[in-house]
This record gives structure tokens, C-alpha cells and sequence, in this order.
């Protein structure tokens, strides 16, 4: 059967990976067996995807990023350059921990800014956004905005990447698309 997806000669594709159909992979990356990798991704420059790993459709991995085993990214979801996860909470050298990566979930239309840093076991909520060099130890909602080291909640992202302003009644309207929000308990839906 023809690949139906774009490898760049330099790099791999371990055996048993699955990648989907338009996924573009480019220089010098390295796609471990068994990890799948959903149709119409662009995979930069220098990206690691560790076994196992799952990644949507529509996945954005700018250049320089780690997806260790753990890791899984529902559809849409954008992850920026130089983006770290990690897969164990207290690694050492001289003791093996294969056996207790943690789970990291990157839930659908999640963007990951530049430089951040994903602790295991962490999930990222729908259309949440991390901000640039953020330190991500605990889990984020869904819409929300996270910044600084620790990640701290700033604020509220639409799905089309808009700061939402919330009103006295809770609700805010996106300035992109027109959807309207509404905010309740700490928790975002969108209309």
C-alpha cells in the first residue's frame, strides 16, 4: 500500500506507526513504533513522537518539540516550539521508572505556546491556552487561559482564540466569531 503522508528523507518512522493520510513530517524527525499519528498533522523541524504516543487530526508540532510516551493530543490541538513534556514526576539517572510514566492529556483544540512545559500527568481542557514559557503543573480547563511559572489561570479563550470578557451575567461574547460563552462555577461552555 502507498503512503498517503509526506516524510521528509531525513527522517524515521519506527515499525508500527501509524500516520494518517496528508500528515506532512519534515527534517530530522523521529516517529517511534506503535505511535500513531492522525491525517492532515505537520509535524517541524527536529520532532520527537515517543512510542505509543497518540496524536489527532489536525495537529500542529512546531519545531524542537518532545512527545514522550503518555502523551496523547486529541484533534486541532496546536503545540508551539520547543514545548516540553515530560513522562515521569521524579526521574534519576541511576533508577529506572519506565513502569510509572504518567498520562498527559491535550484535549481537542488545546494551543501550547512557545517554550512551556507539560508536567505528566497533567490534562489541558478543550480549547485551553498555555501561555508562552508557562510551567504546567496542574490540570487547566476547558477554555482557559494559563500563564507564568507555576501556570496560573489569567483568563478565558474562545475556540477561535479570543479573549473572552465576561459581564456581570457571565457571559461574553467572541469578538472573532460571534459565539456567545457563558461562565458558571469556574466552568466555560460555548453556545
Amino acid at each position: 500500500m502507498m503512503e498517503k503522508y509526506y516524510l521528509h528523507p531525513t527522517s524515521i518512522v519506527g515499525q508500527g506507526a501509524k500516520i494518517g493520510n496528508n500528515t506532512k513530517i519534515w527534517h530530522f524527525c523521529h516517529i517511534m513504533s506503535d505511535a500513531r499519528i492522525g491525517e492532515n498533522c505537520i509535524l517541524g523541524q527536529n520532532v520527537f513522537v515517543g512510542k505509543n504516543v497518540v496524536i489527532g487530526n489536525n495537529v500542529k508540532i512546531q519545531n524542537n518539540v518532545s512527545v514522550y510516551e503518555g502523551v496523547c493530543c486529541a484533534d486541532n490541538v496546536f503545540i508551539g516550539p520547543s514545548v516540553v513534556f515530560t513522562n515521569v514526576l521524579n526521574p534519576r539517572s541511576n533508577i529506572e521508572r519506565k513502569a510509572e510514566f504518567k498520562q498527559t492529556l491535550v484535549k481537542e483544540g488545546a494551543s501550547i505556546g512557545a517554550n512551556a512545559t507539560i508536567i505528566c500527568g497533567t490534562s489541558i481542557g478543550k480549547y485551553a491556552f498555555i501561555g508562552a514559557g508557562a510551567v504546567v503543573s496542574k490540570d487547566v480547563a476547558d477554555y482557559a487561559l494559563v500563564m507564568g511559572n507555576p501556570a496560573r489561570h489569567t483568563g478565558w479563550m474562545s475556540k477561535h482564540g479570543a479573549r473572552l470578557q465576561f459581564n456581570e451575567k457571565g457571559k461574553a461574547k467572541c469578538r472573532l466569531s460571534g459565539d456567545i460563552y457563558s461562565l458558571k462555577d469556574g466552568k466555560v461552555k460555548r453556545y
